[in-house]
């Protein structure tokens, strides 16, 4: 970037990173091969059920809450039932999705209880250990299966060889331990304190979750970046945090505003992919069309990483080359 001294050059494009985004993932079509593999298997394959286990649980509810319910609490037949919905359609499978390294999905956050080929095979989780067991190995998994989708992406839009692929992997492990011990840390004891707060009154609850949703924002622009220095520059999961946190910094409203972009494009595509029901093959379009956006959303996310950290980098070059010239 060649730029006049004390003039400062201008951030990245928005409009120019997200039409190459789409450009890199239509020239190279196949990138959309994985989310189109794991919503297909998520739509027609079996399901991974924990209701024997939830069973027991469900039916001890009366007795659990017969010492009496807050004024604000739903009676008992409700929470009953919410638990017996939740039972009926939480399928395991759906971990193979995982945060913040993950295979986009359309399907893994409403799964379909019908398909075109009848009702999905269930299967159930015998035992809480085969229940951990499975926990584990699905999650392991889709980090793994996340690692390798975000290297193939990574690699069309910047058109740049990285380290190899299980050095990418290794560091996507480490960064998804990271970031999930992290939110199980504060995650755990804002819950219990916001179902303390929600018991007392709902005015504050309502307060306390504003708050809460303000710094999950806050929180959601570095987690969302983190991996990228991974696989941009190499870096280790810990320098990727970090310079995703400082990236973030300097170019919070330019970087709010392409995620606000990249949201609303996501969100609002996925009403339309999810319109067929989920027992017509017209399903097959919506899965493949959310694969190709949301795979070149993500491809143009690397690309205004990848020029806002070397616009970062000329900014702060001509910012030393003044501070220099103006003590001489």
């Amino acid at each position: 970037m060649q730029t006049e001294q004390g003039k400062f050059p201008p951030p990245p494009g928005l409009i120019a990173c997200l039409a190459s985004g789409f450009d890199a993932v239509a020239t190279h079509i196949l990138v959309i091969t994985l989310p189109i593999l794991l919503d297909l298997f998520l739509w027609l394959g079996p399901h991974l059920r924990i209701k024997q286990l939830l069973q027991p649980m469900i039916s001890r509810i009366p007795s659990l809450l017969s010492m009496g319910l807050a004024p604000n609490m739903p009676d008992v037949a409700t929470i009953q039932q919410a638990w017996t919905a939740l039972a009926d359609q939480l399928n395991l499978f759906s971990l193979l999705h995982t945060f913040p390294v993950g295979t986009s999905s359309l399907l893994s956050l409403e799964m379909p209880a019908r398909t075109p080929l009848g009702v999905p095979l269930d299967l159930q989780a015998p035992s809480p250990l085969s229940l951990f067991g499975w926990f584990i190995a699905l999650i392991v998994f889709g980090w793994l299966l996340g690692g390798f989708y975000y290297q193939w992406v990574s690699g069309i839009s910047l058109k740049s060889q990285s380290r190899s692929v299980w050095q990418s992997l290794k560091q996507t492990v480490f960064l998804s331990i990271i970031w999930t011990g992290f939110l199980f840390v504060v995650g755990i004891p804002a819950l219990v304190l916001f179902t303390i707060i929600t018991l007392i009154s709902n005015l504050l609850a309502e307060i306390a979750l504003f708050i809460f949703a303000l710094f999950a924002i806050w929180l959601a622009i570095p987690i969302f970046f983190s991996p990228h220095g991974i696989f941009t520059y190499q870096q280790d999961a810990f320098h990727a945090i970090l310079n995703s946190l400082r990236m973030t910094r300097f170019t919070l409203p330019n970087t709010g505003l392409f995620l606000l972009a990249f949201v609303l494009i996501s969100q609002g595509l996925d009403f339309l992919w999810r319109t067929p029901p989920d027992t017509s093959w017209l399903t097959l379009i919506g899965i493949a069309g959310h694969a190709f956006v949301s795979t070149a959303l993500l491809a143009a996310s690397f690309i205004y990483y990848r020029d806002i950290n070397a616009w970062l980098k000329v900014i702060f070059e001509q910012l030393k080359a003044q501070a220099t010239s103006a003590r001489v």
